[in-house]
């Protein structure tokens, strides 16, 4: 959801890549509807990346599986990259100018310079 097209010169700024120095993992209730409906508004590969950065993709396959609303395991394997990994202190990466946003507390600051609008 999150991009740098409002930097100077890019017009994507889409996926921001993942620099994490800490992160935390905390269980989460799981809600197999919650996940099921929100996987059709992913972008199952740039998820998939992302988990994969931060040294959480285990065992989440690379592409949406068939007719994964019944599929428990995956839902649950999605619900956790999703739901209960968080980056606590690292930087958001510009994929095109290689600009680095800050990520402190989990909160990202996407704030941008005078020179970069």
């Amino acid at each position: 959801m999150l991009s740098s097209k409002c930097i100077k010169g890019v017009n994507l700024g889409y996926p921001l890549g993942i620099v994490a120095r800490d992160i935390k993992v905390s269980e989460v209730d799981f809600n197999s509807e919650f996940v099921a409906r929100i996987i059709p508004k992913l972008d199952y590969q740039t998820l998939y990346g992302a988990a994969e950065s931060l040294g959480h993709a285990n065992e989440l396959p690379q592409a949406i599986v068939e007719n994964f609303e019944g599929n428990e395991e995956f839902l649950r394997k999605v619900h956790h990259v999703l739901l209960e990994v968080e980056v606590i202190d690292g930087d958001l990466v510009c994929p095109k100018t290689g600009r680095k946003f800050p990520i402190n507390a989990g909160i990202p600051n996407m704030l941008l310079n005078e020179d970069e609008v």
